[in-house]
């Protein structure tokens, strides 16, 4: 029984290096994304950048390690045996949580996950010691928890949230008024000033504040305490000047340096404040074990001795410093889960990840009643001259071409890196395990707010994708308390045979999702996915939209088939497939339509023809993806609420129809594949012969109902496939025709030109 504990500890550490490995891949764009937004930098450089930045943060975190050891619960009133259930408990919830919320592609709190953990496991393990006691009541379980650290430490970081936002929309509202966003003219005349201001806000609160808590404060602290005026004052001088020289040299704004400087500070503060959060817990444990062995090996033993200062582990630290590097170079879901911030921060059109809920509604609507009551209170010329700061240059761009833009401008990736990083320096230097992740996303939130980015197109959209990772963060909360605390519990029945089952389940779980991340991941566009044209005439339009008509005809000709087919065997599993396949393909019609207005936006006068062309295309084609979501929809509802199933005179029918249509599909298929637009006045000239096919089962139908049919619901869906059918076929021919009428061969197909003006 002894060696289970050093089993115990080996599990920990394992457990710790994958945790670094989960948690850097979550929280990599905490430090990186306003880098990556701005575009400023490349992205190798980016990575040296922050990698350094982590390695030598790792340094600075040792200050922070005493969170885990009594920050939240009170090690003296715990035996050893039970300290390390404990750790063990919370490891594997960790790694669990967040593994969960990566593959989401959600960012979430390392912080809260573990001090959450950490509570959730310590109150279940007080909860069953004061159960076996005779004297303790529920009463005392206030013995056993810090309150008063770990309500501290719980406030701060949900204060940070508020804080974070509000000063990050304040300085960016203020910096944007000075430099509007046309800022590269009065960057010329004021960017070494606003350089100096940043890079000494990044200097003095993350490399000075943020030596705080470490050994090496110790050397310092004659030279910093009492000379911060100086300090402050110096480092403006030597930055502004730094600035200046920059600029005359690379003949480069000296916004690129705040950037690169600011993603090395706020990386170092990251690392300094959350490698706690990685291996405070094994550290912890180590020290437990240690303690354990040198008392004697006493099951029982008081585990007081964590209260105590312990002294750095500089190989731990370096070891885990070189662990998170790695991660960042190679994780290949820290990419997805940066994406959901840079959606909602983006200055362009994006396509929205999220969508709009009554909360976000209301907050939307609430917040424009109440701009538009202070908007009475301020002057109309001061209105006029601040709206003149934040008019946006001109600038029509799809939204597949807005997010291979820069998702904002140097401006805000300064503000939010310098914002940022203050704050989290200052949480670190009062030995606050403050949420990064929190502090980058509502900075980054604020600041985009503050930039009016979030407009009347897209309001609702970026306000629910906020409510939806802060909800998140909640569920963070919840979920890692009342999964450590059920671990703690199943591992205190029995841990000799539950550890090695839980840690079986965790290897397993953690490999099913990377296995299932990286195939997501490695998808490249479908071939069968819709793309949108950038020409500007209507043949031009023909060539570019045939693949689009080809691609819809295939994947509507399978929908149909697999409707008919789910019906006659009754399979619920191939109709409920079937529904999401045409919801996606709805969703790909859609996301063309929404681009027209950017097609016509970039249209010459010369080419209104081709609007209307594409228009009534897209029209057509919406009709189409409609009667096929009614007949996938009407299919799946049908057998899943257990309604008799067709007769096989009915089926027999669907099937004839399904014949006649995939014949006709299949040659408009090859006809937009090969280009060969003069096939289609032969399938035109099939339209009767179809329509009268399905014209004549209405009738047999109709015959049928007055003198054999018993199933109201029978004869209601099979009416609505019919009649659905006959509207998916006038869909398709209206297409086929608008096609023939306008295609001509010998003109040569003009496109919008993609040219800087």
């Amino acid at each position: 029984m002894d060696n289970i504990y050093l089993l115990m500890l080996i599990a920990i550490t394992v457990l710790a290096i994958v945790d670094i490995v989960v948690g850097v891949s979550n929280d990599a764009i905490n430090f990186l994304n306003s880098a990556i937004g701005s575009k400023a930098i490349s992205m190798r450089t980016i990575m040296i950048i922050a990698s350094l930045g982590i390695f030598i943060g790792a340094v600075f975190s040792s200050g922070m390690m005493e969170v885990a050891r009594k920050g939240i619960f009170v090690p003296a009133q715990f035996e050893f045996g039970e300290i390390m259930l404990i750790f063990m408990a919370v490891m594997i919830t960790d790694i669990l949580l967040l593994d969960f919320f990566n593959t989401l592609g959600l960012p979430t709190s390392t912080t809260v996950s573990i001090v959450f953990n950490l509570l959730g496991a310590a109150v279940v393990m007080s909860l069953i010691k004061i159960s076996q006691s005779e004297t303790e009541s529920l009463a005392d379980l206030g013995k056993y928890i810090a309150t008063d650290t770990a309500l501290t430490i719980i406030s701060g970081i949900l204060l940070s949230v508020i804080i974070a936002f509000t000063v990050g929309a304040l300085v960016q509202w203020i910096s944007r008024l000075i430099f509007t966003f046309n800022y590269e003219q009065k960057i010329k005349n004021f960017g070494i000033i606003f350089g100096g201001v940043a890079l000494t806000a990044i200097t003095y609160f993350i490399f000075l504040k943020g030596l705080k808590g470490t050994p090496y404060y110790k050397e310092m602290k004659s030279v910093v305490e009492g000379n911060e005026v100086y300090i402050i004052l110096g480092s403006f001088v030597f930055w502004t000047l730094f600035s200046f020289i920059f600029e005359k040299l690379t003949k480069r704004t000296s916004l690129l340096a705040v950037i690169a400087v600011g993603t090395f500070g706020l990386a170092l503060a990251f690392s300094g404040n959350d490698l706690v959060n990685f291996i405070g817990v094994p550290m912890a444990a180590y020290h437990s074990y240690e303690a354990w062995i040198a008392g004697g090996m006493d099951i029982n033993m008081s585990m007081s001795v964590l209260e105590k200062k312990v002294p750095a582990e500089p190989y731990l630290l370096f070891i885990a410093g070189a662990i998170m590097v790695l991660t960042l170079w190679f994780s290949k879901k820290a990419k997805s889960v940066a994406e959901t911030e840079l959606s909602l921060s983006r200055q362009g059109d994006t396509h929205d990840k999220f969508e709009p809920n009554r909360l976000s509604r209301a907050i939307v609507k609430g917040s424009s009643q109440l701009s538009s009551y202070f908007g009475v209170l301020v002057p109309k010329s001061l209105q006029g001259k601040i709206n003149n700061s934040f008019e946006k240059p001109e600038s029509i761009m799809t939204k597949d071409q807005s997010i291979d833009a820069p998702a904002f401008d140097m401006i805000r990736a300064s503000v939010n890196l310098m914002v940022a990083g203050v704050l989290i320096a200052i949480a670190t230097s009062f030995k606050l395990p403050l949420s990064t992740t929190y502090v980058t996303f509502m900075v980054a939130m604020g600041t985009s707010l503050a930039d009016r980015a979030w407009g009347r197109e897209s309001a609702v959209y970026r306000v629910a994708g906020v409510l939806n990772v802060i909800g998140g963060w909640f569920g963070t909360a919840l979920g890692a308390f009342i999964a450590a605390g059920i671990v703690v519990f199943l591992i205190n029945w029995n841990p000799s045979v539950i550890i090695p089952i839980l840690l079986l389940l965790t290897a397993f779980l953690l490999y099913r999702n990377y296995v299932s991340h990286k195939k997501s991941s490695n998808k490249t566009a479908e071939e069968d996915s819709l793309k949108e044209t950038g020409s500007s005439s209507v043949q031009g339009v023909i060539l570019e939209s045939a693949d689009n008509i080809s691609n819809v005809v295939k994947r509507g000709n399978k929908i149909y088939t697999n409707a008919v087919n789910g019906l006659a065997k009754q399979d619920l599993s191939l109709l409920k497939k079937n529904r999401k396949q045409v919801d996606k393909l709805s969703k790909e019609v859609d996301s063309l339509r929404d681009n027209i207005f950017y097609f016509i936006k970039n249209l010459d006068e010369t080419s209104l023809r081709a609007s209307s062309f594409y228009i009534n295309i897209l029209g057509y084609l919406e009709d189409m993806t409609q009667s096929l979501e009614y007949i996938s929809k009407v299919s799946h509802k049908h057998i899943n609420n257990n309604h008799k199933k067709l007769k096989f005179s009915q089926i027999k029918e669907l099937k004839e129809i399904d014949v006649a249509l995939e014949t006709l599909f299949n040659d408009t298929k090859v006809a937009f594949e090969s280009h060969s637009f003069e096939q289609i006045g032969s399938i035109i000239s099939r339209k009767k012969e179809v329509l009268d096919l399905v014209t004549d089962k209405i009738v047999k139908q109709v015959a049928r109902t007055r003198t054999e049919e018993s199933s109201p619901k029978n004869t209601t869906l099979y009416f609505g496939l019919l009649l659905e059918t006959k509207d998916l076929l006038t869909a398709t021919m209206n297409l086929l025709e608008e096609y023939y009428n306008s295609h001509d061969s010998s003109v040569e197909p003009a496109t919008i030109s993609t040219d800087d003006e």
